[in-house]
């Protein structure tokens, strides 16, 4: 791979995906480009870090600042789209705090990768933007032609997924109206190793569990993926030429319970919700 070819930006770099591919791509001598709020900021300080941090630079950019994005993947061949809003339990404004800098800042990457005539770009959507349907029948199993219903996620004010399910629909329309070559992956509920000094959102459910306020009923099941696999997934999507559309990264189901009994045996002395 030249040397042209191998400078690729990331978008939402000092999170918890975000810093785990550029571990990845570092360690494989790609030059990145990584777009974080505040580079001087402290919180930050892992990735400097990370394989051959010579080959990285932290440029400071807002997804809803075209100029700043644009700044950013100037002079990439590929981008990696993984910043996104993940919204606390209480969200005053949802089309204002989350669905329009999913959305907006997702149309506002692809805009400026055109711009920029990136080769390909790979965005990170979430397995919550193809399995939040009551109305798929239990009997079928969901694919990646399925589509979460925007309807009943804002009936249930689920503003994540439904910022997610926007976001990549509407970038798909805009990568086939301008001839983008563009790639979604959809990884389901992400766990592994934290690089990155602030625990994450999937990571405290991990928390609650070991604090005993995890609510959730114990036979609830989720589907999993290591983060380094989604990362792992996210590079085979840029490298491979054949690579095309939309693709779950997925490992194997889990119950609520399974999870309870696992941080029994690495913490036995927490205190467990009860079955």
């Amino acid at each position: 791979m030249e040397a042209a070819e191998a400078r690729v930006c990331v978008t939402g770099a000092g999170g918890y995906l975000g810093s785990w591919l550029l571990h990845l791509l570092l360690s494989k001598n790609y030059t990145v480009h990584g777009t974080v709020r505040e580079p001087s900021d402290a919180k930050y300080g892992h990735l400097k870090e990370l394989p051959n941090p010579s080959n990285l630079k932290l440029v400071k950019a807002e997804l809803l600042d075209y100029n700043s994005i644009y700044s950013a993947v100037e002079g990439c061949s590929g981008v990696f789209h993984v910043a996104s809003p993940v919204p606390s339990a209480s969200v005053s404004n949802p089309e204002a705090e989350v669905i329009e800098p999913a959305v907006g800042g997702t149309l506002n990457v692809l805009k400026a990768c055109v711009e920029a005539k990136v080769k390909r770009v790979v965005f990170v959507s979430s397995g919550t933007a193809v399995s939040m349907n009551p109305s798929w029948p239990k009997d079928q199993v969901m694919d990646e032609t399925c589509w979460s219903d925007k309807d009943y996620c804002r009936s249930i004010q689920n503003w994540y997924r439904l910022s997610k399910t926007e976001a990549e629909g509407r970038a798909f329309e805009f990568a086939e109206a301008n001839g983008l070559d563009f790639v979604s992956v959809c990884p389901t509920f992400i766990l592994g190793p934290i690089l990155q000094p602030a625990v994450n959102a999937s990571s405290l459910v991990l928390l609650r569990l070991l604090k005993g306020t995890e609510l959730e009923p114990c036979n609830q099941c989720r589907t999993m993926v290591d983060v380094r696999d989604v990362a792992e997934a996210l590079l085979l999507a840029y490298e491979n030429a054949e690579t095309l559309g939309r693709y779950i990264c997925a490992a194997h189901m889990i119950s609520t319970q399974e999870m309870v009994e696992i941080l029994k045996g690495l913490y036995p002395n927490y205190k467990y919700p009860e079955r």
